[in-house]
């Protein structure tokens, strides 16, 4: 009970942030609590520390990449030409606007596609002049679809870079598993998207009202040199898989490159458009303090029975084939990232995984349909991820306001076809992957 106790005062404080105190300090703060009550002990902080510090430091890295990228205008260039794309065909914009929101989220994490891509998104749409629903499905679509498709690289979540690191699962093996679940999700994404907004987009827009896509770069040398960096960055996750080079390491490389690069840094006069200064300040530094110290939380929810509870509820869902193992251990693991927020669900369902007493195939299934579950299972409550907490505050300083209720009527209409969709891959996919 005190560990629920200081749980669920930690994440209330996380989700509320009262006058402002960032996640890091409320997670610390439960974190030091556990500690001086016993709930974990000094020696867990350098167990958990071992679990998130690459995870950790690779999202912050990705963030630094994103925000240099938007800075010199790389998302707006690619939204404007999407738009151009579209050729005045409502029906044909929205599944691309999905299609590029699905590619942001791979390369960039669900945070980079919900939280850059919005804003641009919506500045088009007011460009467009579409209506209060068309432009509303829109934002939603770009919202959910940033979670829906981070499943296909290590890199796409946090919480594939945390499960990746706790289950020793290589670059270029996760890639293999996940890029065609990733694939199903998109299309059942499409789909359900279509099904529920479809009527409320326009048949027809104006592209003469759009500006030309050069005109959002705003630092041609950051923006030349964008592509061979992510393409040099994305054969370096495959090459050095095998060698056990940290991904931390290897984005981290990248985002000083790209740093450089926007900085001047060779050059006495600079020159500089971006602010590498303005970037780094709003890196999510605090996420580093929230992973230890609400992860600690979590490990000593763990050590009081909360572990045992899952590892025997993974055990049952085994003993019913590894079809029902694989949908049942995803649609678990998303009922408690919904509730819980995903980021402690998915050390809950790691440390579950590793105890529970199941086969090996049948335990590869359950760490990758864990993952599913938590990438794809916040998208129920707007208390399931900070991204999604972070994205509703985008979009309420743009004038867009959605209600807690609004969100999981939608969430609770849109996530569980999707979920379903996604889980069905994997059972029948990683099978056919083994036998080749």
């Amino acid at each position: 009970m005190l560990a629920l106790a200081i749980f669920a005062i930690t994440l209330v404080l996380v989700i509320w942030q009262p006058k402002g105190l960032g996640i890091g300090w409320s997670a610390l703060g439960g974190a030091l609590v556990a500690l001086l009550l016993g709930v974990v002990q000094w020696t867990d902080v350098e167990v958990v520390w071992d679990i998130v510090w690459d995870a950790t430091f690779t999202f912050v890295a990705l963030i630094i990449i994103s925000l240099i990228l938007d800075a010199a205008g790389f998302f707006a260039w690619a939204a404007l030409h999407v738009a151009r794309w579209g050729n005045g065909r409502g029906h044909l914009l929205f599944p691309m606007i999905v299609a590029l929101g699905a590619v942001i989220a791979a390369f960039f994490a669900n945070d980079g596609a919900a939280l850059l891509l919005t804003p641009i998104v919506i500045a088009i749409l007011l460009r467009l002049n579409f209506s209060p629903p068309a432009a509303f499905a829109f934002i939603i679509a770009t919202g959910f679809v940033a979670d829906t498709t981070s499943l296909p690289l290590v890199i796409s979540n946090l919480v594939n870079i945390v499960s990746a690191n706790y289950f020793d699962i290589g670059f270029d093996r996760y890639a293999a598993v996940m890029v065609p679940v990733n694939l199903v999700s998109l299309t059942a994404t499409l789909i359900v998207l279509w099904l529920v907004f479809g009527r409320q987009i326009p048949k027809q827009y104006s592209v003469t009202v759009l500006d030309p896509p050069h005109s959002a770069i705003k630092d041609l040398l950051v923006f030349r040199a964008a592509f061979p960096i992510l393409l040099v960055l994305l054969i370096a996750y495959f090459v050095t898989a095998p060698l056990g080079v940290p991904v931390s390491l290897v984005t981290g490389t990248a985002a000083l490159l790209l740093m450089a690069v926007a900085g001047r840094w060779w050059r006495q006069g600079n020159g500089a458009v971006v602010s590498v200064t303005n970037a780094l300040r709003h890196a999510p530094w605090q996420i580093v303090v929230f992973s230890i110290g609400m992860y600690l939380v979590v490990y000593g929810l763990g050590n009081a029975g909360l572990t045992n509870m899952g590892a025997t509820a993974l055990q049952w869902l085994a003993q019913q084939g590894d079809f029902v193992a694989t949908v049942g251990t995803g649609f678990l693991s998303a009922i408690v990232a919904s509730v819980m927020n995903n980021m402690p669900s998915t050390l809950v369902g790691a440390l579950a995984i590793d105890q529970a007493q199941v086969p090996t195939t049948t335990q590869e299934l359950m760490v990758y349909a864990n993952i599913i579950g938590n990438d794809l299972g916040p998208k129920f409550t707007p208390i399931g991820s900070l991204a999604t907490l972070l994205w509703l505050h985008v979009l309420a300083d743009k004038g867009y306001r959605i209600s807690w209720g609004q969100y999981m009527k939608i969430g609770l209409l849109i996530t569980p076809p999707v979920l379903l969709a996604a889980l069905v891959a994997l059972a029948w996919w990683l099978p056919v992957l083994s036998t080749l």
